[in-house]
């Protein structure tokens, strides 16, 4: 996959607050250690499930070649913008005549093109994500993101590096996994 995230997620102090009261933590002290490790059990979370946890804008480039082409990330929400790459690297708008966007049940964004033109590689942007923001983000996968940063944290000074995610997360996480047959 050859993804590009233009706006991430963006945490709000709630989030950390979850974390802290997870931790019994009740000074800011660790806030600045704390934030990225939350952030970085996005990327785990989507590892695991195969979805991205909350709203993101990204783009992924995918060959010129004719058929449909599927997105690796998921849930994709919309298809804002599909542009042509030249062979040198310059970017055109394609006209929307040139293209087809269709987006699955499942959560799939997928791009066609029919006829071709000077494009060597497409970039498709779009939206994708479970929720909109962290509040708004199932009980289960909002606590399973919280606990396994508490994991991380309490683990940061033990030399041996435990399978990500622990089981009581994935427990948590397991009704969200989707699994794709390559």
């Amino acid at each position: 996959m050859n993804r590009v995230i233009l706006t991430s997620a963006v945490l709000p102090a709630s989030a950390l607050a979850e974390l802290k009261q997870w931790l019994g933590i009740t000074t800011g002290r660790d806030d600045a250690s704390l934030s990225p490790l939350l952030a970085a059990t996005l990327d785990v979370c989507e590892w695991f499930t195969g979805q991205m946890p909350i709203e993101a804008e990204c783009e992924e480039v995918i060959p010129a070649e004719p058929g449909w082409h599927a997105l690796a990330t998921r849930p994709v929400q919309a298809i804002s913008r599909v542009e042509g790459i030249a062979a040198d690297g310059t970017r055109f708008n394609l006209d929307a005549e040139s293209y087809e966007i269709e987006l699955e049940a499942d959560g799939t964004g997928r791009v066609r093109l029919p006829s071709f033109g000077d494009e060597a590689r497409v970039a498709v942007r779009f939206t994708a994500g479970l929720a909109t923001d962290w509040d708004a983000l199932p009980v289960s996968l909002r606590h399973g993101l919280v606990r396994l940063a508490a994991h991380q944290h309490r683990e940061r000074e033990s030399g041996g590096a435990a399978p990500l995610p622990p089981a009581s997360v994935a427990a948590l996480w397991r009704p969200w996994r989707r699994l794709r047959l390559a």
